[in-house]
């Protein structure tokens, strides 16, 4: 008898014992390819030599010390290296134990900025519908995805949630990308005047909308438009990468590919790939010298902020990263998995989009595809392909709700930037015989 508390109190799980490559293994032998790299974390795969032995060497030097008192060798060198290659003016470096952790910090860090420098009446956040923030009440407020927020509902936050950049459901006929993105941008400003000018202090968002809404990029000149509007306003632009960053779109931040850079930026999942908990929240100079010449105290931290062991993994993890070649790999082998994906679902009559950058893709169902009309929800399409796909040896993150919280269904692929092509056709294969035993006859 178990007394663990699982995520589903009726799931029998297997027992994982083992991890090799790309693939995860039960106590029975059975071999799953991880295919979504958990929840797109395990992006250099499972048993990394380099990460292992460097967490060891880090443990028999030092475990832990509290960040009130001292700092640590690889916290500080983990920060350098990130900063060497992080967007534009970001220059300092917060570290955490997880996605819900540095969205947390830097929601509280974009208030405090506003309060350090004279401008205590900007309180409210703007958000997207159909995004992800994370599960803490704060995280969990800024975010638009509705399954997760609805019975917590009444202990949130009061945060405005405008249009997602969400093409392939959202633009008009006769509508072109371009026009289409400036269109839904421009209703942060409209929020913004909505709220008063001088009340907002930040604007969140991921450059790729990950697991609520599967792997959806924004158009492009979308986030051009979103970061002139904060401009303009003195709002502060908050991206989450926890799931989209690290390489996992084929740039080491997400936020590269459209060119634009944040206030203060938010990563997790793939920083350590699995072998340690942490996450950061970086801000540009601007930010943190409001802070350093007023208070110079960031009212707020956790126990393990800068864990000497986490950060020592996460400077492996960066290092294997950049020294091997993954982000590039990582660009190159979506390209290639977008194109196997196409080839195999690219006129499949319950397919209606494939989607994504680098390594994160995601494949949209439908009921028809000229309408784009979703499935029913009671059929429970999402589990039944997690169920499926796992039962053929396949880890993928299929979920409902797509469209608006309860229609919609996807299935989310992030697998390791190590996948081989011989593995992409395993992963398609297993997937296309998960989804034709559980679409409905």
């Amino acid at each position: 008898m178990s007394h663990e508390f699982p995520r589903h109190t009726k799931s029998q799980l297997p027992t994982a014992v083992g991890g090799e490559g790309c693939y995860l293994i039960d106590a029975d032998g059975k071999r799953y390819f991880d295919g979504s790299g958990g929840a797109a974390v395990s992006c250099l795969g499972h048993s990394d030599a380099d990460v292992i032995r460097a967490v060891q060497e880090q443990v028999g030097k030092l475990a832990f010390a509290h960040t009130s008192f001292l700092t640590s060798e690889p916290a500080e060198e983990l920060a350098n290296l990130l900063i060497e290659h992080a967007p534009d003016d970001l220059d300092r470096v917060y570290f955490v134990s997880g996605g819900s952790e540095a969205t947390e910090a830097a929601i509280k860090l974009a208030r405090q900025y506003h309060v350090e420098r004279g401008e205590p009446q900007r309180r409210h956040l703007i958000a997207r519908r159909q995004s992800y923030h994370g599960n803490t009440l704060g995280a969990l407020a800024a975010g638009g995805n509705e399954w997760r927020r609805a019975q917590f509902a009444p202990l949130l936050i009061d945060i405005s949630h405008i249009a997602p950049c969400y093409e392939y459901a959202d633009r008009v006929d006769g509508e072109s990308s371009f026009d289409y993105g400036q269109r839904v941008a421009n209703e942060l400003e409209a929020e913004i005047l909505r709220l008063g000018p001088d009340t907002v202090m930040a604007f969140m968002a991921e450059p790729v909308v990950g697991a609520t809404s599967g792997a959806v990029p924004a158009v492009k000149g979308y986030f051009k438009r979103i970061r002139e509007i904060c401009d303009q306003y003195g709002v502060l632009l908050i991206l989450d990468e926890v799931m989209c960053g690290m390489g996992r779109t084929g740039h080491l931040f997400a936020c590269d590919a459209d060119d634009v850079a944040p206030d203060i930026l938010c990563i997790a999942k793939g920083l350590g790939a699995g072998y340690q908990p942490i996450g950061a929240m970086l801000c540009s100079s601007q930010v943190y010298q409001a802070v350093e010449t007023g208070s110079g105290f960031f009212q707020h931290g956790h126990t393990y902020i800068g864990h000497p062991v986490a950060t020592a993994a996460g400077l492996a993890v960066v290092r294997a990263l950049l020294d091997r070649g993954l982000v590039q790999r990582s660009a190159q082998m979506g390209e290639m998995l977008q194109a196997v994906l196409v080839e195999r679902f690219g006129q499949h009559p319950h397919i209606g989009d494939i989607r994504g950058r680098g390594l994160f893709r995601g494949i949209e169902l439908v009921a028809d595809r000229a309408t784009k009309t979703p499935f029913d929800p009671s059929l429970g399409l999402a589990k039944k392909i997690k169920k499926a796909a796992f039962e053929a040896g396949l880890i993928c993150y299929p979920m409902s709700g797509t469209r608006d919280g309860v229609l919609g269904d996807h299935i989310l692929l992030a697998p390791p930037f190590i996948i081989t092509e011989d593995q992409i056709g395993e992963v398609v294969g297993k997937l296309e015989l998960a989804i034709g035993q559980s679409l409905p006859k």
